[in-house]
């Protein structure tokens, strides 16, 4: 059974920068879906980004996020990575990431994936 581990988290000034970290541990996370999920207290839970670590090597990003945040694997780490750029109030959640198999029956976000426990970030 996998698990995975955040890190990286804390509190920035508006405009700084944060990388996020996801080591997982007890299983590989190549050819998985991997993503971070933010969700900020009295809000729903959202994507913020997505990686597919296996061919065709795609990713996604919430409309949010685009151009500020990027997001990476290390396969060799088995890790992926979340890098915040020009951080904004609105960032300030608690950042989860989440492994799906590639042909799960779950959305990305179904509670059945695999989830860290997650990574305060503030902006402010």
């Amino acid at each position: 059974h996998v698990q995975l581990v955040e890190s990286g988290g804390g509190s920035v000034q508006v405009g700084g920068s944060l990388r996020l970290s996801c080591v997982a541990s007890g299983d590989t996370i190549s050819r998985y879906y991997m993503a971070w999920f933010r969700q900020a207290p009295g809000k729903e839970r959202e994507t913020v980004a997505s990686i597919r670590t296996g061919y065709p090597f795609t990713s996604d990003y919430h409309a949010s996020v685009e151009g500020r945040f990027t997001i990476s694997q290390d396969n060799a780490k088995n890790a992926v990575y979340l890098q915040m750029d020009s951080l904004k109030p609105e960032d300030t959640a608690v950042y989860y990431c989440a492994r799906r198999a590639p042909y799960s029956e779950y959305a990305l976000d179904d509670p059945n994936n695999d989830w860290g426990q997650g990574t305060q970030v503030t902006v402010s």
